[in-house]
């Protein structure tokens, strides 16, 4: 869900130049989640092999991956460790949207046609346990760094941008300012085309969100920040405060200093001092992002072997991601 922040930020359309040569920590659950929404058959249904095992994730990750690695830049994924507790509710509140999507899209699979069925898929996809560990292991055979967060990967994701371990963090979500990242790119993984209606296509590109021009346009501190995104409503309260969108609390946050009082004033089912200590005080891990090795035989098995994938578009995509390797052992040591 994330922080619906977004009217309130600037945002900088980036250049694939730009992001050159530099490293880019990503939240493996958001792309993952993105490929399998995405990545499906013209009715909806998900990409499988002949044993009916969903390759969607696998798709997304073995073209669009190299492809970032093409113009140059280091994809880090991080993946979720612990979710804290407040996360529960918003995981409810998304099982319950998924299974009246799976109910709408049954429905119309039966009465209103292909296009109507694909629109709903959509709604409720999913990425399993052993999607998340076949994705890791596709990565680390890629030659790539795959990093392990011990809560959040987003918070994970911010820390190493403040630590410079990598130089922006890469999601869909603004929970990545209210974590302190100084640096959030969004768009990066998203196809770079989007059919609208009637067909059109339009260019996605990436942008970029820097959390000192946030804080400076907003007037704010870090930790008002938080709470202008507690207001609001988040993965951890959502829906927020009923009737306070992003304007209203900004405007509660210039007039009154104190947090206490602003959300004594306003009636709420959730505790904030909860919910801020969690954004301050989340746990993330030092990481040293350790040079990888292309293996291409590990490749195939993952892709060709168990999942029935071309063996000539493997081996196609094998030689894009070597001309972007360095040459030694196929080692991505030049890279860090």
């Amino acid at each position: 869900m994330g922080v619906k922040i977004s009217e309130l930020v600037d945002k900088r359309d980036l250049k694939w130049e730009e992001l050159q040569g530099k490293s880019l920590a990503i939240d493996a659950s958001n792309v993952l989640f993105q490929f399998t929404s995405s990545i499906r058959q013209a009715d909806g249904t998900l990409l499988m092999d002949s044993n009916g095992h969903v390759t969607s994730h696998l798709v997304g990750l073995f073209s669009r991956v190299p492809n970032l690695m093409q113009k140059g830049i280091v994809p880090v994924f991080v993946f979720d460790g612990e979710a804290p507790l407040l996360k529960e509710k918003t995981r409810a509140i998304r099982r319950g949207l998924k299974e009246k999507a799976q109910e709408r899209y049954t429905k119309a699979v039966l009465e209103e046609g292909e296009e109507a069925a694909g629109r709903y898929s959509k709604q409720f996809s999913y990425v399993t346990g052993d999607m998340f560990d076949e994705s890791k292991e596709l990565l680390l055979a890629m030659g790539l760094p795959v990093v392990q967060a011990p809560s959040e990967a987003e918070a994970e994701c911010a820390y190493m941008v403040q630590k410079k371990i990598v130089w922006a963090s890469v999601s869909q979500d603004y929970d990545s300012l209210l974590f302190g990242a100084p640096r959030l790119i969004f768009n990066l993984t998203l196809s770079q085309k989007r059919k609208i209606t009637g067909g059109k296509h339009v260019l996605i590109a990436p942008y970029l969100v820097e959390l000192k021009g946030v804080l400076e346009k907003l007037q704010l501190t870090q930790d008002q920040l938080i709470v202008l995104g507690i207001l609001v409503g988040g993965d951890y309260n959502p829906g927020g405060i009923k009737g306070i969108g992003p304007r209203k609390a900004l405007k509660l946050l210039h007039t009154e200093k104190d947090f206490g009082k602003i959300f004594s004033s306003l009636e709420t089912d959730f505790d904030w001092k909860e919910i801020f200590d969690t954004y301050k005080n989340i746990p993330v891990e030092d990481v040293v992002l350790r040079k990888g090795t292309l293996d291409e035989d590990a490749v195939k098995e993952i892709l060709v072997d168990r999942h029935d994938f071309s063996e000539e578009r493997v081996n196609q995509t094998l030689e894009k991601i070597k001309k972007v390797i360095p040459e030694e052992k196929s080692s991505l040591k030049k890279w860090f």
